[in-house]
Formats: C-alpha cells, structure tokens, sequence
C-alpha cells in the first residue's frame, strides 16, 4: 500500500511538472536563456531571497547574459528581462507594449488610476491634461519654489556643518516641500496647514509599506494582505493621505472660484489662509490647472486626487534619491566638485543672492555630472510592461501575457556603451563624446510616449540643489560607493544611511 501511495504521488508530481512546464507558454520562454529550472518551480527559487539578495541576484544575472536578455518562469508567472538598447527601443518607443505590469497594482490603494497606474485612453487623456503643467512660463514659477527651499536646505546642512551626517532625510524634506508647494499649491507648514505633521509622516510610512509588501509575494494577495498587521496600517495611513489631500483639493478649489487663477500678486491672500506664498506673491500649482480641467469637464475629483497624490509619491522620491547620490559621488570625487565650484564661480561671482533660472543653462558641467551621476544610479532602476501580445526580443519569441522588466541600472553599466562603466566620468556626456550613443542606451526619464512628464522639472530642481548646497560647502565623503548595498526597492536606495561631511567654504562666492 505504501508503494501505491509513493508511485501515485510521484505520477502526480511528474503530471504538475508537465503541465506547470511544458506547456507552449513554458516552452517558449524556456528557449530564452536564464537561471536554472527547478522541479515544478521554475525559476522561483532564485527571487525567494532577502530584497538586498534579490539586487544582487539581478546584477549577477547581469553579468551572466551580457547580450542583455534573460527570462524568469514560476507558472503563471513568466518575465523577460532586457538592457539592451535595441529591445528597449522595441518595447518602449511604442504605445503597443505601454501597459504597465502587476508590480504596480500595489500602488493602486494609494494612487488609483492616475498617471502612474492609468493606461489606454484614459492614460492619453491625463496625459494631455497634464502636459501644460510642465510649460517653461509655469516651470519658471516652480522654480522659485526649488530655489526656496534649496535655500532652506542649506540652511539646515549649515546647523551641522563639519558632522556626519545622513543626507537622506535632509534631502527628502527638501523634496517633499518642493513638490508639496508645486503641486498642491500649499507648504507643509504645521503652524499654516492642519493636519501637515500627520500627512508627511503618513506618505513616508506609506512609501516603506509598499515597499515591504512589493519583495513578500505572499502579500501579493489582497486577501492575506488586508489581513495581515501591515494591510491594517496601510489603511490608517491611506485615510490620513487621502483625507488631507481631499481638504487640501477642496479649499483650493473654493478659493479658485472665488479669486481665480491669479499670476500676479496675490491681495486676497491673508496669514489665515492655508496657503502661505513667499512675499504675498500666489503661484500657480498642478492643482490648480486639474481644477480648470475639471471645470470643463475633462477630469472629476477622484481624478483630481488621483494625480495630486501620483505627483506626490512620484515627484519627492524619485528626485530625493538622485539627489543623494549625485551628493555622495561629488564627496567621493573632489577633482569634479572643485570644476563645478570654478564654473559656479565664473556665473556668480561675488553675488551671493538666489539662483535665478536664466543661471541653469550656464551650469554646464554641473548638468553632465548630473546625468553622470544618474547612468551610476537612476532612481527608477527598473520599469516593467505588460506584453499585450507577442514580441520578438533578440531573435527570441515572446508570447503574450509576459511581464517585460527593463532594467535600466544594467543598460547603464554596459561596457560595450559605457566603457570602465563604474567610474565617475562626466565627460562621458560632453556634446562630442555623447555622439553616435544609441538613443535608447540612456534612460533615466525612461522613453518613448510615456517617458517621465516631469524630467525637466526634476533636472530644474537637481540643478538647483547641488548648485546651492555647493556654493556654500565643500562635500566631505563618509560612505564610498563600494559601501553602497542595494534593496529592492521600486526608487533605488542604500539598506542603511548615506553618510557625508558638510564643510563651509572659507571663501563664499
């Protein structure tokens, strides 16, 4: 009898087997290179790590098929990896493949279908809606507010001057001030804006729950999830978010219909209101151009609040983290902070008052190590689309109901287009040097019709930052980049601080 009962359970295992892996699904991705096959799970094996593993897992993989291709198989699952330009440009340079994965479902609690998240018409329509946001005359007026709160940061960094420090937080109040003001029309100021203290807390909670709930698989499922203790706090923190989101969309909607979208000064506006401008000056915001939108039918209120809170989560995180790495390579890299400081110099001079946005398009050089520093680490390291239908990928099939994950972090670091990809080389972006580069061999912003909206701010904003934080400091290094250790994460970040040394220039020019 024990016989029977092994026989029929290794017939059993052997029937899963052929069904879970020999399918004509199975079968094609199978031809795609990879990581070793297991009895009935695939390729599972190889993501059930810790998030630091599972980075080192993908660069390993990397390095394993240098053509750029790799494919991961757990039925039903089944993904194919790419960084190389070519499959890139195929995938992204179309509205065929612009659907995005199930990785981002888990963010879909939090920011509904707003840009992010929303694909097909609706994506078209947003995004049209959305476009005249980033008009230069509206840039301009963002760019008071970078410059503000740039001047508010090192403010901050002067208070710790010649300690270390972890520069994250520092940063990542700067950002989240920033976009707070540019999109909601409002600063997170607890003493003008009930309920602000609980708001940036709730969206930082809010960024390291999704990031929890993204490398445990088992939480995948909405049911274990909401069940679970982190489910719970999630919904705590979505009602503080949305709630303050709502009450801010709310007055400001009451004020517009009451005063209009002014762009000069601001009369009507008093020490009471809940938006503070600096000098009485009122600023238009994202917001506010939602509101118009609405009024004309274009977008309803859920919708309002949908994009307010993806340009929340999308525009201070993002930005936080190319910020901090751009600061720990100029520490790490002295010859390159003092060509920045000498061109800073040359723009200023003796005049010590604010950055003005005529000054960004002379900071040169400043720009090619800014985007140096984003091919080493690009804060959206990875994208991934759902494949709608078939695609071939370096003369493989791909059939439909694949994920396609791009990972940028390792197109970045090819060799072959990058070469000695892990030094710091701002030449590599000079105008002659950058030449015959394949388009789709730089990513950052991604590419293609749904490349990232907000590029131009964010390079306004980085700009600024750097160009603020090193005319009064010299960048003293602490954590090197072979300290750095990865996470998988969905913005890319260190599993511990990002530690340098703020020192004050002895000559302030």
């Amino acid at each position: 009898m024990l016989l029977i009962y092994l026989v029929v359970t290794i017939l059993f295992l052997c029937l899963l087997e052929y069904v879970l892996n020999y399918n004509e699904k199975a079968l094609l991705m199978k031809k795609i290179p990879g990581p070793k096959n297991h009895f009935i799970l695939g390729n599972a094996l190889a993501i059930m790590v810790s998030p630091v593993e599972i980075m080192k897992a993908g660069r390993r993989f990397a390095k394993t098929w240098k053509e750029g291709i790799y494919r991961f198989w757990m039925c039903p699952m089944a993904a194919v990896n790419i960084f190389n330009p070519e499959d890139i440009e195929t995938i992204t340079s179309t509205i065929k493949h612009n659907e995005k994965s199930a990785l981002y479902v888990l963010l879909s609690p939090w920011l509904g279908e707003g840009l992010l998240l929303s694909k097909g018409t609706k994506w078209q329509e947003r995004r049209k809606i959305l476009t005249p946001t980033f008009h230069f005359n509206i840039l301009r007026q963002f760019f008071e507010v970078m410059e503000e709160n740039s001047y508010q940061l090192v403010e901050s960094l002067g208070k710790t001057a010649g300690e270390t420090i972890d520069i994250v937080p520092y940063i990542t109040e700067c950002t989240l001030q920033t976009i707070c003001e540019t999109a909601m029309g409002t600063k997170l100021n607890d003493k003008t804006t009930q309920g602000a203290k609980p708001y940036k807390q709730a969206m930082k909670d809010l960024v390291q729950v999704m990031y929890q709930r993204a490398t445990k698989i088992p939480l995948y499922s909405d049911f274990i999830f909401y069940l679970s203790p982190l489910g719970r706090k999630q919904s705590k923190l979505l009602k503080i978010v949305h709630d303050f989101t709502g009450r801010v969309i709310q007055d400001r909607t009451e004020y517009i219909q009451k005063y209009g979208i002014n762009y000069g000064d601001d009369t009507a506006n008093n020490d009471d209101d809940i938006y503070v401008y600096r000098e009485k000056k009122k600023k238009i915001a994202m917001l506010d151009l939602l509101i118009t939108a609405a009024d004309d039918g274009l977008i309803d209120k859920q919708g309002i609040q949908e994009e307010v809170d993806t340009f929340m989560f999308e525009g201070h995180d993002t930005t936080a983290a190319g910020l901090t790495f751009c600061l720990m390579l100029l520490a790490n890299h002295k010859e390159v902070q003092d060509k920045i400081f000498a061109e800073l110099n040359e723009i200023f001079g003796d005049y010590k008052g604010p950055i003005k946005v005529e000054d960004l398009n002379k900071m040169k050089y400043l720009e090619c190590c800014i985007k140096e520093s984003l091919r080493l680490y690009p804060p959206v390291h990875f994208i991934s689309r759902n494949l709608k239908e078939p695609v071939v990928l370096s003369n493989y099939e791909v059939p439909a109901g694949v994920f396609c994950h791009i990972h940028i972090f390792d197109l970045h670091r090819r060799e072959d287009i990058y070469p000695n990809p892990l030094e710091f080389k701002p030449e590599r972006f000079f105008p002659e040097n950058s030449k015959g580069r394949h388009p789709y061999a730089y990513l950052p912003f991604s590419a293609g019709p749904r490349n990232c909206i907000g590029q131009k701010f964010a390079l306004m904003e980085l700009k600024c930052v750097v160009a603020a934080v090193l005319r009064q400091f010299e960048l003293i290094p602490v954590t090197r980049p072979s300290d750095v250790e990865f996470v998988a994460d969905l913005v890319l970040r260190n599993n511990g601080p990002v530690q340098l040394k703020c020192v004050k220039r002895s000559v302030n020019k």
